[in-house]
């Protein structure tokens, strides 16, 4: 039995296959998640079986967030597995996370703020770690936006 991480906020979509919380495959996707997460996750699960699912509900992609979530869910009701999130500031080294236009999502005192950032301002891709950290996890998993209503 394995567990899961996805991280759909940007592209490419970045997942991970954990043993006992120590890595053990990894897979990046390009396109879009709802054409790409579903037949990951048939390929993942023909040779896998799932116990736990983990993935990141904020900040990022809406629409991403939104189709992980959906699909995440429904695999977690479904197959009756416990699901967790987190945010991905978690997996880019704390660096900025592309919002919209110019702008970045940035966490600040704890909160997450929108702002510009200035050229010199290091942004760093996101990582699949080697070891799954439980505690940084949460069980409110609804995604979360940051941005205000237009």
């Amino acid at each position: 039995m394995v567990d899961i991480l996805v991280i759909s906020i940007s592209t490419p979509v970045k997942i991970g296959l954990y043993k006992e919380n120590v890595l053990v495959e990894t897979y990046e996707i390009d396109g879009k998640t709802s054409d790409e997460l579903p037949k990951l996750f048939k390929k993942i699960t023909a040779f896998n079986e799932l116990s736990r699912i983990f993935y990141v509900n904020s900040p990022g992609s809406y629409m991403a967030i939104k189709v992980a979530y959906v699909f995440l869910k429904t695999i977690s009701i479904t197959k009756s597995l416990p699901f967790f999130a987190t945010s991905g500031f978690h997996f880019n080294n704390n660096t900025p996370i592309k919002a919209l236009g110019k702008k970045y999502f940035m966490q600040e005192n704890g909160e997450t703020v929108i702002d510009f950032i200035d050229e010199s301002t290091k942004i760093d891709d996101f990582t699949v770690p080697q070891t799954l950290d439980e505690n940084i996890f949460s069980e409110d998993t609804l995604p979360i936006y940051n941005l205000p209503a237009v």
